[in-house]
């Protein structure tokens, strides 16, 4: 009987998508869903497009993969993935691999990498970004685990990704949970980054006086320069489109309360945990939140608030660009901080030059100017921030003078402008020679006796603020 070289269990569409990927790859694929209506349809809609071997039960899909058995997960998050590990771990051998493709929280991949080790299975985390669009045309997949089962399923895996320049948009990322870690990051660059896009939309709107179609226009040019990216593009597609059922812009009749599915949010739970300062994807999670709050937005609706007064379009429009293209600059700088700063944590040994060149093809943060960010990690892979590299260092401070204007024009006419603000907030905090930390120090010392540094001398000091004030030793 014909073998399958690798198996999909869990068909809805990213699932069925990456099914048909494989086939039409050349290679032959099992495929099992818990209801198996969704297995036939896959094969009666979709079986001229190559080979597959659909099964009914765990044990006929099990049955139908060749050795070492390679079985993607493509189900719900959580506990669904964890009831269908528990359902085909006892089917499998030593030496076989279960791959997750959801996206499932890093710390719950470790875990269950960590408990089929011990049974002598493989697990493998997959970041897959794209939609169901990437996992069908090609993908960028971010794959943890072993690097023993990359042997032996990075190959698939790379032939079915996106290829830029004719390299795979994959990579072997690290042990354990590091590929789910870095998708986590990879979405909170995302929400980052469609944040300062909204926030540029708005100041347009708002400031400039541009009409949607208008704005469309402008980021139709931005996207033929060095803000050519993905989300530029489909923003320009969204902002010209006009709605059928009453002739207004599209964006005019969508509801303004965006939603979320949890991976920006573990972004900065992570980073808290880590220490590692990422504002810019906070305030981009804290947007969605605020805009969720109807009704706290609509008991707000009549404070008072400064006149909106139009300014120049045209100069205006350049000024955002800048704006724009360096707090884009801040985001990416942030999340490459936490990956290293994760990568530090676990030991996973993540090449953050190999992150950034797997999302230059098949992601929705796909974008041209992250191979200037591979160039900056090849010339420096120990660069502390993507800010100090020349390339960037002079982009920044090219565009700092506009970001100061636009963030002082969204503040003087009552425009939020959270990602754009944060970012630069952040930019001046690492420049600051110095930052008034000093003070905040000062403070807890004082009401808490938490000791200080000086910078004169070495050593932990408390001043006695309930006595003679005197400096002691702690």
């Amino acid at each position: 009987m014909e073998k399958a070289r690798i198996g999909v269990t869990g068909l809805a569409v990213m699932g069925r998508n990456l099914a048909r990927n494989l086939a039409r790859h050349g290679h032959p694929v099992a495929v099992h869903n818990r209801t198996s209506a969704r297995t036939k349809a896959l094969v009666e809609q979709f079986g001229d497009e190559g080979t597959f071997l659909p099964a009914d039960t765990p044990e006929e899909f099990v049955a139908s993969l060749e050795r070492p058995r390679r079985l993607v997960v493509m189900v719900k998050a959580g506990a669904p993935t964890d009831a269908v590990i528990e359902e085909f771990a006892p089917l499998l051998e030593p030496g076989d691999m279960i791959v997750d493709g959801g996206n499932a929280h890093f710390a719950d991949t470790r875990r269950r990498e960590a408990a089929l080790r011990e049974r002598g299975l493989h697990f493998v985390g997959a970041g897959i970004s794209g939609g169901e669009e990437g996992a069908l045309h090609g993908p960028s997949i971010m794959p943890g685990g072993s690097a023993e089962s990359y042997e032996a399923l990075g190959p698939l895996l790379e032939d079915i990704s996106a290829k830029v320049d004719g390299d795979p948009c994959c990579a072997h990322v690290g042990p354990d949970g590091a590929g789910h870690f870095v998708k986590m990051v990879h979405n909170g660059i995302e929400y980052s980054d469609m944040q300062l896009i909204a926030e540029s939309y708005d100041l347009l709107r708002h400031a400039a006086g541009l009409a949607p179609a208008e704005i469309a226009e402008v980021f139709r040019t931005w996207n033929t320069g060095r803000l050519e990216s993905y989300l530029i593009e489909i923003t320009a597609e969204v902002l010209a489109h006009t709605d059928a059922a009453t002739g207004k812009p599209f964006v005019d009749v969508v509801l303004d309360q965006a939603e979320q599915k949890g991976t920006g949010r573990w972004t900065v739970q992570t980073a808290l945990d880590l220490g590692v300062p990422v504002g810019g994807i906070a305030e981009a999670v804290f947007a969605r939140s605020v805009s969720g709050h109807a009704d706290l937005r609509e008991a707000s609706r009549h404070l008072p608030g400064p006149s909106r007064a139009k300014v120049a379009g045209s100069s205006f429009a350049d000024a955002v660009e800048k704006a724009l293209y360096a707090s884009k600059i801040v985001a990416y700088a942030q999340g490459f901080h936490e990956i290293q700063a994760g990568s530090a944590e676990y030991g996973w040994n993540i090449d953050a030059g190999s992150m950034a060149a797997i999302w230059r093809g098949g992601c929705i943060i796909r974008a041209g100017f992250l191979d200037r960010i591979r160039a900056a990690y090849a010339a420096d892979p120990h660069t502390p921030t993507l800010l100090t590299d020349a390339h960037f260092a002079e982009a920044v401070g090219d565009a700092q003078d506009a970001w100061r204007e636009v963030v002082a024009t969204a503040a003087r006419i009552g425009v939020p402008a959270p990602g754009l603000s944060t970012a630069l907030a952040y930019y001046d905090s690492l420049r600051a020679d110095r930052l008034p930390a000093a003070l905040t120090q000062g403070q807890r010392d004082y009401f808490g006796a938490h000791t200080y540094r000086r910078t004169d001398r070495e050593g932990t000091y408390h001043t006695l603020w309930g006595g003679d004030r005197t400096e002691v030793d702690a």
